[in-house]
C-alpha cells in the first residue's frame, strides 16, 4: 500500500468509527485496532513516520497504548519514538508497568531523560516505585535539579501513602485578588496544573484557605473579590494517610480532586481522581486475591512469572491442608459412631459444605462493607443481630429441605439428627463468618486476610464436630 494512502484513509476511517467523539466505547476500539493493525505494522517496516504521526492523531492515548501493547518489541520502540514528545509522555503513563520496563531498556538514555522530564510527577514517581531498585537509581541519575528534589520528596513518603500518589502541579489563587486578577493568573500557569476542575486559595504562606470552582471563577463579576465567592473548610487529606481512605473521601464527597495538606496547613499537592480509580481498582484486586487464600500480585497476572504465582498460591494451600487434616482427625475421632450408622456418611458432605459455604457468604459481605465503609466496628453488634436472624431463618430453610431428604434415603431419628445438624452448622457458620473480619479489624489486621477457603475449612472443623457430636447423642 503507497504511504500516501496510509496518511489520507486512516484518519477518515477512524473518523467513521468515532463519528463526533474523540473517545470510542470498547468495542469500537477493538475493531479500529484490529483493522489497522496491519496498516500500522507496514508503516513501521517502511518508516514512514510522518504517516504514522498523522494516522495516530485522532486515536486518545489509552488506544495508542493498547496497540502498542499488540506489537512485537522491536515495532513498540519505532512506533513510541515516532510519537510526539508529549503525546508520547501521555501513552507511556497508560502502558502496562512490565511493558513500561520493555519500552525504558530499549530507549536511549537521552529518549528516556526526556520521558521523564516530561511525565507527569505524579506518573513519574509511581514508575521510579515500581521498578527494580538499581533501575530507578539509574533513571533519577537522568532527572534534572528540581525534578529530582521533587522525586526525592514524594518517594520519601511511606509506600501505599497519599503522599506517594499526589501531584505538587497545581493552581493557587490568593483571597485578596479580584476575579479578574485570578483568572489571569490562572491562564498563565494553569497549563502546568493537573487539573482545573477547582483552584485552591491560600495565604502568602500557603496555607489552604478554601477552594473556588472554575465554572464559578469564569461566571463570577470580574470585580468581585476571591474571598467572596470561595467555599471554606475544604476535605482534605495528609500526606501520610493510607491510600483507602482517600479512595473513601473521594466516593463520600464526590470529589474530582482532594487536596493534600501538611500539619501545619501547608497545601503539598492535590489527588486527582483519575489516579484514585487506579488505587480502588488495585485495592479490590487485592482484596479479591485475599479472599481467595492468595497473596498479592504486583502487576498483571499475565506477565507475572511462573515462580511467582507459586510462591503466593503455595503459602496458603499448605496452611490450608494442616487445617483440613484436623478435620480429618475429627471424623476419626467418631469413628465408632459411623460404624454403628453408616447412612451418616452420606449427609456428611452436605452438612460441611452448607457450613463452609454459609461461613463464607457472610465474610464476603462484612469484609466488604468494612472495605467501603458501609459498616464500622461500632456496628458490630447491631449487625450480629441482623445476621443471627438471616442465619437462624438460613438454617431453618435448609434444615426442612435436608431432612425432606432424610426421610426419604433413611429412617426418621437419622432424619431428625441430620436436620438438627444442619441447622447448628449454617448458624455456626454464618457466626463464624460475621466474627472473623471484625475480630481481625480490631487486632488491626487487613479483615480481607479472613479469606473464603479459610472461612470454609474451619467451618467444615466445627460441622464435623457438631454433626457427629449430635449422632453420638442421640442415635448412640
Amino acid at each position: 500500500m503507497n504511504p500516501t494512502h496510509w496518511v489520507i484513509l486512516v484518519p477518515d476511517f477512524a473518523d467513521t468509527i468515532f463519528p463526533g467523539a474523540p473517545v470510542s466505547t470498547n468495542d469500537q476500539s477493538y475493531h479500529l485496532k484490529e483493522l489497522l493493525l496491519p496498516d500500522i505494522e507496514d508503516m513501521i517496516d517502511a518508516h514512514d513516520w510522518r504517516g504514522l504521526r498523522m494516522a495516530l492523531a485522532t486515536w486518545p492515548p489509552p488506544e495508542i497504548a493498547d496497540l502498542l501493547t499488540d506489537l512485537e518489541t522491536s515495532k513498540q520502540v519505532l512506533l513510541f519514538r515516532a510519537l510526539a514528545k508529549e503525546p508520547s509522555a501521555v501513552v507511556f503513563s497508560y502502558l502496562p508497568p512490565e511493558d513500561q520496563d520493555d519500552l525504558l531498556a530499549s530507549l536511549t538514555n537521552e529518549e528516556t531523560r526526556r520521558l521523564l522530564e516530561e511525565l507527569p510527577p505524579d506518573d513519574r514517581t509511581q514508575l521510579l516505585e515500581e521498578l527494580p531498585e538499581e533501575i530507578t537509581r539509574r533513571l533519577m541519575e537522568m532527572l534534572s535539579p528540581e525534578d529530582l528534589r521533587e522525586a526525592r520528596t514524594l518517594l520519601g513518603y511511606p509506600e501505599e501513602s497519599v503522599g506517594r500518589l499526589m501531584t505538587p502541579d497545581y493552581s493557587t489563587i490568593h483571597p485578596e485578588w479580584s476575579i479578574a486578577d485570578a483568572l489571569t493568573h490562572i491562564r498563565k500557569t494553569g497549563a502546568k496544573s493537573e487539573s482545573l476542575h477547582a483552584v485552591f486559595v491560600v495565604n502568602q504562606a500557603n496555607r489552604l484557605l478554601g477552594r473556588v470552582l472554575l465554572r464559578h471563577l469564569v461566571t463570577a463579576d470580574p470585580a468581585q473579590r476571591v474571598d467572596k465567592i470561595m467555599t471554606l473548610n475544604v476535605v482534605h487529606i495528609a500526606p501520610t494517610a493510607d491510600r483507602e481512605q482517600a479512595v473513601q473521601l473521594f466516593e463520600h464527597y464526590d470529589l474530582i480532586i482532594l487536596p493534600v495538606v501538611g500539619q501545619d496547613g501547608t497545601l503539598l499537592g492535590i489527588v486527582t481522581v483519575d489516579d484514585i480509580l487506579d488505587v480502588a481498582r488495585k485495592e479490590v484486586t487485592e482484596d479479591f486475591q485475599k479472599l481467595g487464600s492468595v497473596g498479592h500480585i504486583p502487576g498483571s497476572i499475565r506477565a507475572a512469572p511462573v515462580n511467582l504465582l507459586y510462591r503466593r498460591r503455595i503459602g496458603w494451600l499448605l496452611t490450608l491442608v494442616g487445617v483440613n487434616i484436623i478435620s480429618g482427625a475429627a471424623i476419626a475421632h467418631f469413628e465408632y459412631t459411623i460404624e454403628k450408622v453408616v447412612a451418616l456418611v452420606f449427609f456428611l458432605p452436605v452438612l460441611i459444605g452448607s457450613a463452609g459455604n454459609a461461613g463464607s457468604q457472610s465474610a464476603t459481605l462484612i469484609i466488604r462493607a468494612l472495605a467501603t465503609g458501609d459498616i464500622e466496628m461500632g456496628d458490630w453488634f447491631k449487625m450480629l443481630g441482623k445476621e443471627l436472624a438471616v442465619a437462624a431463618l438460613l438454617g431453618t430453610t435448609m434444615a426442612l429441605g435436608i431432612w425432606s431428604i432424610g426421610i426419604l434415603r433413611t429412617t426418621m431419628p437419622v432424619a431428625l439428627v441430620v436436620g438438627a445438624s444442619m441447622m447448628l452448622v449454617v448458624l455456626m457458620g454464618c457466626i463464624i463468618g460475621f466474627a472473623m473480619p471484625f475480630v481481625l479489624s480490631k487486632l488491626k489486621f487487613d479483615p480481607a486476610t479472613a479469606s473464603v477457603p479459610l472461612i470454609a475449612s474451619i467451618c467444615d472443623i466445627a460441622g464435623v464436630i457438631v454433626y457427629f457430636s449430635i449422632a453420638t447423642r442421640f442415635l448412640i
